[in-house]
């Protein structure tokens, strides 16, 4: 009797072969369920049977409604009156109150226009809205592995926060990354490891027109704003610096009273909005203003113009008149109260052309006594790269160093569409940018040292692999922005642009700020900086290097699928270009076909 039963129930629900034709096995069983759901469900319920399996809403969202919502709000105030003659005033004042807060809940939910959810499911739709504003933490916290969290994994940040805070950073029982997963990556150490001390890199030295050259770390705080962050976090960021003898860049938000307290070297960022040293003209627009320049400039050891950044590149920020603090003005040099929201345009007014450029360069380098001056960018079209080194060549101009931000670089807020899908990432960006310069006969790949601008790079210098990595493609020194602010003690929490940071990083809010103690987080900011710098050191030392400047890409390999590893002089052919080659119109291919700007030819792809 049970044979035939089990028979005939799956004589009933085996489909014919007429109806699969030649679907695939996944599509056989997707086809076979479907039909399941469609035969078991009354004439015409097919579809909404279809909708609540793929809405994944819970069973008894399925049943409530307006009606249901007004028969419990009925249901709980009848309960609430019995309980007066019973004599239970305490659990009858309990239960009044929660059932107004429910029908207060729900009208509110119903007579509201703007979420469906709430109007269609008063009451019980705001379970919904709680999962998700809590999911970030949830996931944080519960659910992701070590390994899979962006744009920081969960091992990283407790790396950092262990380097900061003094303790053990080392790792037990081997690696947890899968070494043979495309995309991996290796060092090849040297059977011979050489033992080398402490690694600065002198900007401005190869250039006679700079008489204040700059002895830079390896590794330095990369440009981030007063206003972007709070003052007590530019104050522990910038005594960090002090404290462990590297630099800190200002952000194009100008320089601070703070970034001054803390007693840093600090790189000036003039963006396009020129604060701390600009004006309005007339007609609204910021200008540069070279009596402001040359005041502020005797506060700091660098200048970086910033042209683009990688977060954002081309598109310009703006700060509302309402959020100006007396304190920002003072930084950016604007009058308080303010009358006019400061808007941060996508490009400079003081120059238009690479050859305006390079004389602003020079402009600059004049005001601020001989200080080094260069520009920061976010690689783009690579002919507008090699044009810039043209007029350098011809002008006789050239900066001192240049900048180059990975389209995997951070900020406070950016449109997502920029953060995701627009500038080249540092590795291909960086490679470029020193091939060109190579070939141009401005940089000796041979000993980086001698070069005549020195290359800075700044996306994700988290470890002393990811400096190591950076100056195999070409780098002098690293910066890194959200490292130093996971020693500050950040949490990842992604709300930068809401004012309303945990952390009191990234907020103007006085009672999230006071949590952050400067005193505290400047020994750990060092503390991140001196470990990570030693580490970057210990992995030259295994490569058998001499220093920082003979580092090459062959040292770096990458699997690129099962059984293929290339070095990255092999994956990054313009690598191999010769210094001064592209004078001479000779290198490889795709240099060419970006340094000669009168070939027709437009190189898309760095």
């Amino acid at each position: 009797m049970i044979s035939s039963s089990i028979s005939a129930g799956a004589r009933r629900l085996r489909p014919s072969s007429s109806c699969l034709g030649t679907l695939s096995p996944l599509a056989h069983t997707h086809s076979f369920q479907t039909r399941r759901c469609l035969a078991s469900a009354p004439e015409g319920q097919g579809s909404s049977n279809i909708k609540a399996q793929s809405a994944g809403m819970p069973e008894y969202m399925e049943h409530w409604n307006r009606d249901v919502f007004r028969k419990v709000g009925y249901g709980l105030a009848a309960a609430s009156a019995l309980c007066v003659p019973a004599g239970e005033y305490a659990i009858a004042a309990a239960l009044s109150a929660g059932t107004a807060g429910y029908w207060y809940v729900g009208l509110r939910d119903i007579n509201q226009t703007g979420k469906t959810i709430l109007r269609n499911f008063p009451v019980l739709g705001n379970i919904r809205y709680i999962l998700e504003s809590i999911r970030p933490e949830i996931r944080q916290y519960f659910i992701e592995d070590d390994h899979a969290a962006l744009p920081f994994t969960r091992m990283d940040r407790a790396m950092v926060y262990k380097r900061a805070k003094g303790d053990v950073a080392s790792k037990p029982f081997g690696t947890t990354h899968d070494t043979h997963a495309t995309g991996y990556e290796w060092v090849n150490h040297s059977l011979y490891p050489t033992k080398i001390g402490e690694q600065r890199v002198a900007i401005g030295a190869n250039n006679p027109l700079v008489t204040q050259p700059y002895s830079s770390s390896l590794l330095n705080i990369s440009a981030m704003s007063y206003g972007a962050l709070s003052d007590r976090a530019i104050l522990a960021l910038s005594g960090g610096a002090k404290l462990g003898g590297f630099s800190h860049n200002t952000g194009e938000g100008g320089v601070s009273r703070f970034h001054k307290e803390g007693g840093a070297d600090l790189v000036w960022n003039v963006g396009t909005a020129y604060f701390g040293c600009g004006r309005f003209d007339d007609d609204g627009a910021r200008v540069f203003d070279a009596d402001l320049f040359r005041e502020n400039a005797q506060h700091v050891k660098m200048i970086e113009i910033k042209l683009s950044q990688g977060a954002k590149p081309a598109h310009g920020g703006m700060l509302p008149k309402e959020k100006i603090t007396p304190l920002i003005a003072e930084a950016r040099n604007l009058e308080y109260p303010v009358q006019q929201d400061c808007n941060s345009p996508p490009r400079h007014s003081a120059f238009s052309t690479p050859t305006e450029l390079c004389h602003f360069i020079g402009e600059l380098r004049a005001l601020s006594g001989g200080k080094p001056v260069g520009f920061k960018l976010c690689v783009g079209q690579p002919e507008e790269f090699t044009e810039l080194v043209h007029a350098f060549l011809d002008t006789g101009i050239h900066p001192d160093f240049i900048t180059v931000d990975g389209g995997e670089g951070g900020t406070g807020a950016a449109p997502p569409e920029f953060s995701d899908a627009i500038g080249t990432p540092l590795p291909e960006g960086l490679s470029f940018v020193h091939a060109v310069l190579v070939g141009a006969g401005l940089r000796d790949p041979a000993d980086k040292s001698r070069s005549k601008v020195a290359l800075l790079a700044s996306g994700k210098m988290l470890t002393g692999v990811a400096l190591f990595k950076s100056f195999a493609l070409g780098a002098d020194v690293c910066n890194a922005a959200r490292p130093f602010l996971f020693s500050l003690g950040c949490i990842q929490a992604l709300k930068c642009n809401t004012n309303n940071c945990p952390t009191g990083i990234t907020t103007s809010d006085t009672n999230l700020t006071w949590g952050l103690d400067p005193a505290t987080k400047s020994v750990r900011v060092a503390n991140f900086h001196r470990r990570t710098v030693h580490v970057a050191v210990e992995v030259m030392e295994a490569a058998g290097v001499a220093s920082w400047a003979d580092i090459h890409p062959e040292l770096l390999v990458k699997r690129i699928g099962q059984g293929k590893s290339r070095s990255y002089a092999e994956i990054f052919e313009h690598l191999q270009v010769k210094k001064g080659e592209l004078l001479k119109g000779t290198g490889p291919q795709r240099l060419l076909e970006a340094w000669d700007l009168d070939d027709g030819i437009i190189a898309r792809v760095v």
